[in-house]
C-alpha cells in the first residue's frame, strides 16, 4: 500500500500557505498526530499557467430526461452508534462535549450556556466516490462543434459518459441536506475518510494534495473553531485543514446574532475551505445544503396561520428530522469534462501533459487570472434535469455553487424545443451551456422573498435575477398561471433559462447585458396534476412585511471605518499571490481588522479595477449595504440591498460601503473573494474579534 507519514506543516509549507510572515511566530503551535495517507501520484508542483485553455465537453444528446434530484433531510444519529472503518467505536460528543476536534480543541460556547437544548448530532464522512452527471449518451465534439473520435475509440459514435471521481460529504454530490431550525442546535461530526478508496477510483489530478478538508457553514453565525476558516486553523493548529483520519465537531447553534430575532437567516450551505484548494475541493464535490427555518415566521408549514404561510408542507419524522414538500433547493454548478487533448497545466499541478484516459471526467485547473468556468450546467448535480411540478405554489431556493460563474435566470416558454448550440452554427466559447432556447420568451414572474442574509423586509417581483458565486436567492413561484393571467395546463413546459454569458471567470460578456441570442435552458419544468391537498400557501403581497430589519444607528459618524481594496498581486509576491487585498496576500499573523465584540463598524470594499468582478464574502455576520459608488442603497440592479447579505457583489471598479456588527463570539475569521480561483491565490484577509 502506498503510504507516507506526515506531521504538522514544515516551515517551507507554512511559507507556501501564508506568505513570508508565516516564517515567524509559530513556536507555540500544537503538533498534530502522525497519520498515514496513501500517496497522491499525480499531485506535483505546478509549472505556472501557460494560458488558460478549457476543453470542449462531449455533447449530452438527451438533455432534460433525468429527474431533478430533490434531497431528503439527513437524519440525526446517536453518537454511541458511530464506528470507524475497523468497526471500533469513535470518540463521541456525548462523552467529550467540550472537545471540538481530534486534536483536543474546545468549543467556545456549548448550547446550554445560552439556554439552548443539547444539540442534535449528525455524522458526515468525507469520502471518495463516483458521480454521474447524466444517464444520456454523449457525442464527442471539438471546439467547432464537429463530431470527433473520442480517445481510445475508432469512430464518432455516441458513448456513455464515464462517472467522475468526487470527494463528497457522505460520498454524494451535492452532499446531504440538513434541515435546521432556530432554537434547535446542531452538532455535525465531519470525519476525513479520504484515505479510504474502496472502489479503487482514479483521483485525477486536482483536489487538496494532502487529501484534507476544512468545512465552512456559509454563512453561519458560529464560533471560529466551527467556522471552518484557515485563519483560525492556521493559528490554532498550524495546518491547512483536517487530514485523513481526523475529525471535527462543528457546532451550529441555531442562535441569531445578538439573540435578535430580526437577525434570523433562512438558507445556508456548507462547503470546503481548504487553503489554496478551496475551488478544487468544492468543484470535486464538497457541497452540502442547510436550510434553516424560523419556528415563528417561517416554520416550513403553510397551514400555520400565525406564520408567513410560505409554500411548504412539513412532515416531522420519527428520526428527529423533518421534510418540507414544495420547498426545493437548487444548487447550480458548471463543469467541464476532459476531452483528452487539453493540456493540464496550472500553478499547483500539471506541466502541460494531456490525459486521454480521463476523457469525459471532470476537468479542473487553478486558473488564477480569470477563474474557472465550465460548459455544462447542472442543478443539484445533474446536467439539464427535468422537474414535474403540481399546479400550485412552490418555494425555490437557488444557490450558486460554481467556482466563478455568474448567472441571470428567468422562466421562459418556447414554441420549440431546445436546440444544440452547435446545430445553430455556434462554436468555441459560444458552445458553453450546450443548448439554446431560440424562441424562449419570459412567461412567469418570480416573487423574491429572501437573499443570502435571510428574508427580505418586503417581497420583490422579478422578471429575472442575478446569482453570483456563493449567493442565495429564494422565490415563490405560482405554477397555476402565467404572468398574463392565463392558467397553466397539465403537460405545459417551462424552462429555467440562463441569459448571462460568461466565457471565462473574469466578468460577464457583454457586461451585465443580454446579447439576445444567449438563452441557455438549465432546467425543464413540466406542469403536472393538481396537488393531492389544497394549496394553503400564500404569495406575499408587495406591501406585506416579511421581516423587521435589524436596526442600525441613524448616524454612523464615530463608528470605526475600514477600507479593503481587491486587486491583482505584484509580480514579486510569488505564484500563489496572484490576487491580494490592500496590496497584501493572506497572512494569519497579521489581521487587517480587529473589531471588539459587541461593536459595529463601517467597511468599504473596493474593486481595484482591471476589468474583473469580485464576489467578496465576509464571514461570521451578515452586512447591510449602505451605498454603491456613493449612491444610497438599493439601486435598480440590486433591489435586494434592502435586506442583509454575506457576499458583496463588486462590479469592475465599484466601491460598496457596508455596515457590520460583531456579536456572540471572539476569535479569528476571514473575508475573501468567492471567485474561488482568486481566493485560492490569496485574495483573502484575516480579521479577529477581540474581547
Amino acid at each position: 500500500m502506498e503510504t507516507q507519514e506526515f506531521n504538522r506543516l514544515s516551515r517551507r509549507e507554512l511559507l507556501k500557505y501564508g506568505g513570508a510572515a508565516l516564517m515567524v511566530g509559530y513556536g507555540g503551535l500544537r503538533s498534530t498526530p502522525a497519520l498515514a495517507r496513501p500517496a497522491a501520484p499525480f499531485q506535483q508542483a505546478g509549472c505556472g499557467v501557460g494560458g488558460e485553455p478549457f476543453p470542449t465537453s462531449p455533447l449530452i444528446l438527451n438533455p432534460f430526461s433525468d429527474p431533478l434530484p430533490i434531497p431528503r433531510a439527513l437524519a440525526p444519529s446517536n453518537p454511541i452508534d458511530w464506528k470507524d472503518e475497523n468497526g471500533d467505536t469513535v470518540a463521541v460528543p456525548y462523552q467529550i462535549p467540550s472537545q471540538q476536534d481530534s486534536t483536543g480543541t474546545s468549543h467556545q460556547i456549548w448550547p446550554t450556556q445560552l439556554g439552548l437544548p443539547e444539540p442534535l448530532h449528525y455524522r458526515i464522512q468525507v469520502q471518495v466516490n463516483q458521480h454521474a452527471f447524466t444517464s444520456s449518451l454523449v457525442q464527442p465534439i471539438d471546439a467547432g462543434g464537429n463530431l470527433i473520435v473520442a480517445p481510445g475509440q475508432t469512430n464518432v459514435r455516441p458513448l456513455l459518459l464515464p462517472q467522475s471521481t468526487i470527494y463528497g460529504f457522505n460520498g454524494t454530490f451535492p452532499g446531504p441536506m440538513i434541515n435546521a431550525e432556530y432554537g434547535r442546535p446542531v452538532c455535525v461530526r465531519f470525519q476525513n475518510d479520504l484515505h479510504l478508496n474502496p472502489l479503487g477510483l482514479d483521483r485525477s489530478d486536482f483536489g487538496s494534495p494532502e487529501w484534507g478538508f476544512l468545512t465552512h457553514l456559509h454563512n453561519g453565525h458560529t464560533a471560529p473553531e466551527s467556522d471552518g476558516n484557515p485563519n483560525y486553523l492556521m493559528n490554532a493548529l498550524g495546518q491547512a485543514g483536517y487530514m485523513p483520519g481526523q475529525w471535527c465537531d462543528n457546532m451550529y447553534l441555531g442562535y441569531p446574532a445578538g439573540n435578535d430575532s430580526a437577525e434570523k437567516q433562512s438558507f445556508f450551505w456548507f462547503h470546503d475551505h481548504f487553503m489554496h484548494h478551496t475551488g478544487a475541493n468544492v468543484y470535486k464535490g464538497m457541497v452540502g445544503l442547510f436550510p434553516i427555518y424560523d419556528p415563528v415566521l417561517d416554520p416550513g408549514d403553510e397551514t400555520n396561520t400565525k406564520a408567513l404561510r410560505l409554500p411548504g408542507v412539513r412532515t416531522n419524522r420519527p428520526d428527529g428530522a423533518f421534510d418540507v414538500a414544495y420547498d426545493i433547493p437548487m444548487a447550480l454548478y458548471d463543469c467541464a469534462l476532459d476531452d483528452g487533448n487539453t493540456p493540464h497545466q496550472d500553478e499547483h499541478n500539471g506541466c502541460g501533459e494531456v490525459h486521454p484516459e480521463w476523457w469525459g471526467k471532470t476537468f479542473f485547473r487553478h486558473y488564477p487570472n480569470h477563474g474557472f468556468v465550465g460548459d455544462i450546467f447542472t442543478v443539484n448535480g445533474t446536467a439539464y434535469p427535468v422537474l414535474e411540478v403540481k399546479r400550485r405554489k412552490y418555494r425555490f431556493r437557488f444557490l450558486d455553487a460554481s467556482v466563478s460563474r455568474i448567472y441571470r435566470l428567468s422562466l421562459m416558454s418556447s414554441v420549440g424545443a431546445p436546440v444544440a448550440a452547435k446545430d445553430l452554427g455556434f462554436g468555441g466559447v459560444e458552445l458553453q451551456g450546450q443548448y439554446r432556447l431560440p424562441n424562449g420568451q419570459q412567461c412567469m414572474k418570480l416573487t423574491q422573498i429572501a437573499s443570502e442574509g435571510g428574508l427580505l423586509p418586503f417581497p420583490i417581483v422579478r422578471n429575472s435575477f442575478e446569482l453570483w458565486p456563493a449567493k442565495r436567492r429564494e422565490f415563490v413561484v405560482d405554477f397555476t398561471k402565467y404572468m398574463d393571467g392565463t392558467p397553466t395546463t397539465k403537460g405545459d413546459v417551462i424552462y429555467l433559462v440562463n441569459t448571462m454569458k460568461m466565457t471565462d471567470g473574469r466578468l460577464p460578456n457583454p457586461l451585465f447585458q443580454d446579447d439576445g441570442t444567449y438563452k441557455v435552458p438549465i432546467l425543464k419544468i413540466v406542469i403536472g396534476d393538481a396537488p393531492p391537498q389544497a394549496d394553503k400557501s400564500v404569495t406575499p403581497a408587495l406591501n406585506k412585511q416579511l421581516r423587521v430589519m435589524p436596526q442600525y444607528p441613524k448616524s454612523l459618524k464615530g463608528l470605526p471605518t475600514r477600507q479593503f481594496t481587491l486587486e491583482r498581486g505584484g509580480g514579486g509576491l510569488g505564484p500563489e499571490n496572484q490576487w491580494v487585498i490592500n496590496g497584501l496576500p493572506f497572512d494569519p499573523l497579521a489581521p487587517l481588522a480587529t473589531p471588539k465584540k459587541g461593536s459595529a463598524e463601517v467597511w468599504t470594499i473596493i474593486n481595484g479595477g482591471g476589468g474583473w468582478v469580485h464576489p467578496m464574502h465576509l464571514h461570521m455576520e451578515e452586512h447591510r449595504v449602505l451605498s454603491r459608488n456613493g449612491v444610497n442603497a438599493p439601486d435598480a440592479r440590486h433591489p435586494e440591498d434592502t435586506g442583509k447579505e454575506d457576499v458583496v457583489a463588486l462590479d469592475p471598479g465599484e466601491k460598496v460601503v457596508v455596515y457590520r456588527k460583531f456579536r456572540t463570539f471572539t476569535g479569528k475569521y476571514v473575508a475573501h473573494c468567492h471567485n474561488l480561483a482568486h481566493e485560492d491565490h490569496n485574495m483573502m484577509f484575516g480579521w479577529e474579534i477581540i474581547p
